[in-house]
């Protein structure tokens, strides 16, 4: 069954958002979803103004990490939840309510697993940094599942909760994006890409390009030498 407001729970990991959560929340509830906000130990009110808008909230009392936070919503959902589809955004106003229906209309055709965004298409407002190392990223993550994932970097996803039952995560931080893609690759899920706008502000990114990137290879280590190897199937860009 393809993706709807009545079948689909968004799920959005965020660290001291006070300032974007809570518009994120109220436009994504009058669209008619349930939202899940994960709070990773923040300081700023981030909870209460999720809570404020409407969403349900999970709350960590210390901070533990972009990819932890994605776990706890995952285990959630399929512990105590019963929604056929996640939709995965961030908090901080990089990922806008208004593009949650192209991620939707892509689940209309048969045999697809994760749609993710791809602001690759219109990178201008990208900082540079984050522009060439998504751009190597991505076509690491390319290679390893066997398919073409333009922008293996970007947390802007739905995916089908049966796939998320056969993924093995363990990542903690940032590579929690690129782990997904590589164990939906494991386990011959299809992968769609679809265009949508890239928004940056005045905010800080958490990302440190030296950490981080040790932290993908270390990724790619432990994925590309298990036992089962990858297996890929084609990618079709929407």
């Amino acid at each position: 069954m393809e993706a709807e407001a009545g079948n689909t729970i968004v799920v959005v990991p965020s660290y001291n958002e006070a300032r974007t959560i809570g518009g994120i929340v109220c436009d994504t509830v009058k669209m008619g979803f349930n939202v899940l906000v994960i709070d990773d130990g923040s300081t700023d009110g981030t909870q209460r103004e999720a809570l404020d808008n409407g969403a349900m909230v999970i709350g960590h009392r210390q901070n533990r990490g972009k990819g932890m936070s994605i776990r706890e919503g995952v285990r959630y959902v399929l512990e105590k939840m019963n929604y056929e589809w996640m939709i995965i955004m961030d908090g901080d106003g990089q990922h806008h309510p208004e593009d949650i229906p192209i991620l939707v209309q892509a689940s209309r055709h048969d045999g697809i697993d994760i749609i993710i965004g791809n602001r690759m298409m219109y990178p201008k407002t990208m900082p540079s940094v984050r522009y060439w190392t998504n751009r190597f990223t991505s076509l690491v993550v390319s290679h390893l599942c066997g398919q073409s994932v333009p922008d293996s970097q970007c947390g802007y996803r739905l995916v089908r909760v049966a796939a998320l039952k056969k993924m093995e995560l363990t990542s903690e931080r940032y590579d929690i994006e690129s782990e997904m893609l590589i164990e939906a690759a494991r386990n011959n899920m299809k992968i769609v890409s679809v265009p949508i706008r890239t928004i940056y502000g005045s905010e800080v990114s958490e990302i440190n390009p030296v950490k981080d990137t040790m932290r993908f290879f270390s990724l790619i280590r432990r994925h590309y030498f298990k036992k089962n190897g990858l297996r890929g199937t084609k990618t079709t860009d929407g």
